[in-house]
């Protein structure tokens, strides 16, 4: 039977790259000519840098520090496959899909299959910056896009579901998504405003990682747990925080006012959720924590992500501190009240956050900073909250349907979770045979004990 499934598996992944061999490659033809400006170039070269650095290693850190010791590896490995896979993805079929030429507002063409007709010409001939450029990175979104979902099933989902999801979960997820709001699809033609992610990114993965959660199922209770390394987990904060200046801050493409406009909100809405997450946690908990008051900057990042250049920065500020206390909530009430296992919290901090942020920008949005952007409801257009709902309500419709049929089809090469006595013992040991740590004493697949179903061990593995 696992030579059967593994069979299946290995088909799987050549039928899957082989589809780039199924289309010709068209030409595109290119529109007028725009010259390549340096200093824009410069600083996207920048931007697409310290996006990947946000990534590997700061969300892996991010993510690493707050899992127990025999989980380090294997949550880190999902945040670093992930960009393995995506990229390749991305270069041989996910981008053209999101940025070929538009199919009735749904789909984008196959004019950049392999990257075919992406060069050092300035992108589609009205950015300032080479078509390379803008390709990787908008590749570096993808990726991490895949690599948040990781977060609410760490700790249990099977290696091989996990590229298989990284695979498929990109190109008829991301890919249609982003289309719709960055690709000249049907939602950014309804004036729906985002301007680096909020529901590409985040709601889109937040969401995911839900239903990923609910599906693969909660995990053993001896594998919960307080974080392992909490200088891990505030240096990968550290680094996200980062990152996400340029990952807003490069989303103007270009240098320049829109692109400091980005930055400065991006810092004072990070600043701000910290904040707010620790007044609550102050009053809650009657105790301040490094844990609450750095996921609560995540928080922030978050909700401003879809506002950055098209709101103030006193509305930014507001924005950032909501969202805050709206993750603190999502994260210490409305997980606990429908007990669901969503591990790393990415539903709680980026899903929540995501439609947070996603509805305040119809609030808050002002052509007075943006003229391409739009008014929103305290500026004087109410419809601007209406667009931005119906790209949150179709944001969940996809990620709830598209990747709960996704997971159902993996299931069919590949269990989505490992064995009991895998995750007893840690993924680390189990599943890569690495550790994150040298300890004098190691737990090795020997000493795992045998329970029957619904028994279980008197002492946890380890930690």
């Amino acid at each position: 039977m696992r030579n059967l499934l593994k069979g299946k598996f290995s088909l799987l992944l050549m039928l899957t790259f082989g589809v780039l061999f199924l289309f010709p490659i068209g030409a595109l033809a290119q529109g007028e000519s725009v010259t390549v400006d340096t200093g824009d170039t410069t600083w996207i070269f920048a931007a697409t840098a310290i996006v990947m650095f946000m990534h590997i290693p700061g969300l892996a850190l991010f993510y690493g520090g707050l899992v127990s010791e025999k989980n380090v590896v294997s949550t880190m490995m999902h945040s670093f496959v992930s960009l393995l896979v995506v990229t390749i993805v991305w270069v041989l079929w996910g981008y053209s899909l999101t940025y070929g030429t538009d199919i009735n507002g749904i789909i984008g063409g196959l004019d950049y299959l392999g990257f075919n007709n992406v060069g050092t010409e300035a992108t589609f001939g009205t950015l300032t910056i080479p078509h390379y450029l803008f390709a990787i990175f908008q590749t570096l979104f993808a990726a991490i896009t895949v690599a948040i979902v990781s977060g609410g099933i760490a700790g249990r989902i099977s290696f091989p579901a996990w590229i298989l999801f990284a695979i498929l979960w990109p190109t008829f997820i991301y890919a249609p998504m982003a289309h719709w709001v960055w690709g000249g699809g049907w939602l950014s033609g309804i004036g729906e405003l985002d301007f680096a992610g909020g529901t590409v990114v985040h709601v889109l993965s937040g969401v995911s990682a839900l239903v990923a959660a609910l599906m693969i199922g909660p995990r053993h209770r001896k594998n919960k747990g307080a974080p392992h390394n909490i200088v891990l987990f505030l240096i990968g904060a550290a680094t996200l925080w980062f990152g996400w200046l340029t990952f807003n801050g490069g989303s103007a493409l270009a240098s320049g006012g829109l692109a400091s406009l980005a930055v400065a909100n991006t810092q004072v809405a990070a600043s701000a959720g910290g904040l707010g997450w620790l007044v609550v946690e102050w009053i809650i908990r009657k105790r301040p924590t490094l844990v609450g008051a750095a996921t609560g900057a995540i928080s922030g990042l978050v909700a401003i992500t879809p506002a950055a250049g098209y709101v103030t920065v006193l509305s930014a500020i507001i924005i950032g501190f909501t969202g805050g206390m709206v993750c603190y909530y999502g994260v210490n009430f409305i997980k606990a009240k429908f007990k669901y296992d969503d591990t790393l919290d990415a539903f709680g901090v980026h899903g929540l956050g995501g439609i947070w942020g996603a509805l305040l920008t119809g609030f808050f949005a002002t052509k007075d900073v943006n003229p391409a952007g739009g008014n929103g409801l305290f500026y004087g257009n109410p419809e601007q909250v209406l667009h931005q709902l119906t790209g949150i309500g179709v944001t969940l419709a996809l990620a709830t349907v598209g990747t709960f049929l996704i997971l159902k089809f993996i299931s069919l090469f590949t269990p989505l979770r490992v064995s009991e006595k895998e995750e007893l013992l840690g993924l680390d040991l189990s599943v890569h045979e690495e550790l994150a740590y040298n300890l004098t004493t190691q737990p090795t697949t020997a000493n795992i004990p045998t329970t029957k179903p619904g028994i279980m061990p008197d002492q946890p593995i380890s930690g």
